[in-house]
């Protein structure tokens, strides 16, 4: 087995206001999980649309104290393990480490295993607990009872500006967390990675300030269309002629868990990424 996954982020909180969206059904249910049910040290569980396999709920506590959370998660049929570990970074701010195992990128590409979407699945989480943290609506959440993918977020920040944040590659990169090279032109490149990198998707649309088209290939063609008013931007996002019988719901939720910072980018001064550290082991 290789070695898990691990995701480090600066979350705008104390470690107990933290712990508490952690553990508190109530809080877990409005940034987390449709359903959740808590009782430690004996039970931590979430189920429902927005979770993998959410038809009911297949987690089994192993540890819970110290700040930290260890539940055994069974997903295709292999049981998991899951780990929350929190520190204070400062008295206002905190750090949480998530360490997942049995991930491999591999099942994340062809699709073959339900685990392949637990990295952006859980960047997504993480950046929906911050935004709750934040005091800020959530970001739409990944629904894998439904091969609908669309989502709107409302930009406290001019369309204008939003715009050169999606076209702009030094802007999209720092957003996003990653390199992207952009030709902002009909027939140019979107390139994950940078414009040397290879296998880049091809813009098939674009409307200055109003609507941007990628080709992303089999996962599909990504629209994104912006509205402008009183100085704010509706973005609506649609990913749409993929396979619906085998949605791409990995890479929509790494594309939501990057609109969060897309948001964070326009609205929070001195703005840095939650983001510290992604360690992803290379596949066995």
């Amino acid at each position: 087995m290789t070695e898990p996954m691990r995701i480090v982020v600066r979350l705008a909180a104390p470690v107990e206001t933290v712990w508490r969206a952690l553990t508190d059904p109530t809080e877990l249910r409005a940034w987390f999980a449709e359903h959740a049910e808590v009782d430690l040290p004996h039970r931590y569980e979430f189920w429902g649309r927005y979770t993998p396999e959410g038809d009911a709920p297949h987690q089994r506590l192993l540890h819970a104290g110290d700040h930290t959370l260890r539940f055994a998660w069974s997903l295709d049929g292999v049981e998991a393990t899951s780990e929350l570990s929190l520190a204070a970074e400062t008295p206002e701010t905190t750090l949480l480490t998530l360490t997942q195992s049995h991930f491999r990128m591999a099942e994340m590409f062809d699709g073959s295993s339900i685990r392949g979407v637990l990295q952006t699945w859980w960047s997504l989480s993480l950046a929906n607990l911050n935004a709750h943290l934040e005091g800020r609506e959530p970001l739409p959440r990944t629904d894998f009872t439904s091969a609908e993918l669309r989502g709107e977020l409302l930009i406290a920040a001019p369309v204008d500006k939003v715009w050169q944040s999606l076209i702009d590659s030094e802007q999209a990169s720092a957003w996003f967390g990653y390199p992207i090279g952009i030709e902002p032109w009909v027939g140019g490149r979107y390139a994950m990675g940078g414009l040397d990198a290879p296998g880049a998707a091809k813009i098939v649309d674009l409307e200055p300030e109003r609507k941007l088209g990628v080709d992303w290939g089999p996962m599909g063609v990504g629209t994104w269309e912006l509205d402008g008013s009183d100085g704010k931007t509706r973005l609506t996002f649609v990913q749409s002629g993929f396979d619906e019988g085998n949605p791409p719901y990995p890479g929509w939720a790494g594309i939501l868990a990057g609109l969060s910072e897309l948001r964070r980018y326009h609205e929070v001064a001195d703005w840095q990424p939650i983001w510290v550290e992604e360690a992803i082991p290379a596949d066995a």
